[in-house]
């Protein structure tokens, strides 16, 4: 993929209150980029940083419903949100999945690397539940990133291959229908999508989930998102409960 010589790089990484400006300084500034040197990464700081492959493995695994974000030079970025199988292959993570063929996305990976999204769940943290007086509300998160290079998969037996591994990831025992299905119509089926794969060669991950308060804090915030009427807030508390060792 080529760059243009100066790349402008946003990372709105959740709500932008005054309690994370220390620890969040130059989030919502620009940051520059040479051509020389066109890796960029998720704005991350050290403390929210999750660098264990087992836990960035299990999380994609656990939230497999992901963003595929591609952009060609000169042109807005675009995305896609699809299923993704996470597969491992001699210690090396693939990820695998389909999409219509009249969606022109697959055109761009030709251009180079990609970017998949893997991020559930978030919440809104209170400051009701921090002891200072002195505090304002933030967001917590957690997100993987996944880079690659796809590759289409273009044989018919190689995308009804894709398809039953997600079958067999999502409803087992659906395969024995789609087995049993007119392969005629699996075959208009599969002309009408395309199917890939990526070798992922760069993960990153983050975690916001309080690091910065004392662990009476983290306390009250786990046990304020627990009693939410917000699902995806009791599962914050949940994957705080997992982090902190508190189950």
């Amino acid at each position: 993929m080529r760059f243009p010589e100066i790349q402008i790089v946003l990372d709105f990484s959740g709500m932008l209150f005054w309690e994370d400006l220390p620890l969040l300084a130059g989030i919502a500034s620009c940051s520059y980029q040479n051509a020389s040197n066109p890796v960029k990464k998720m704005y991350t700081p050290a403390h929210f940083n999750q660098s264990d492959r087992a836990t960035l493995l299990a999380f994609m695994q656990r939230y497999s419903f992901a963003t595929l974000v591609t952009a060609r030079s000169g042109e807005a970025p675009v995305a896609t949100h699809l299923p993704f199988t996470i597969e491992i292959r001699d210690e090396v993570i693939w990820l695998v999945a389909h999409m219509a063929r009249l969606n022109p996305q697959w055109q761009h990976f030709a251009e180079g690397e990609v970017l998949v999204i893997f991020q559930e769940p978030h919440a809104y943290i209170s400051p009701r539940w921090y002891d200072k007086e002195l505090s304002v509300p933030t967001w917590n998160y957690a997100a993987v990133h996944a880079y690659g290079r796809p590759e289409l998969i273009e044989s018919e037996a190689g995308v009804f291959a894709v398809l039953e591994k997600l079958i067999t990831a999502s409803e087992a025992a659906y395969l024995e229908h789609w087995k049993r299905l007119p392969e005629g119509y699996k075959t208009g089926l599969a002309k009408g999508l395309v199917a890939f794969e990526l070798e992922v060669t760069r993960l990153e991950g983050k975690e916001k989930m309080s690091q910065n308060r004392t662990e009476k804090e983290i306390g009250q915030v786990i046990a304020g998102l627990e009693q939410s009427e917000y699902p995806g807030d009791r599962e914050m508390a949940a994957l705080m409960q997992e982090k902190y060792g508190r189950r």
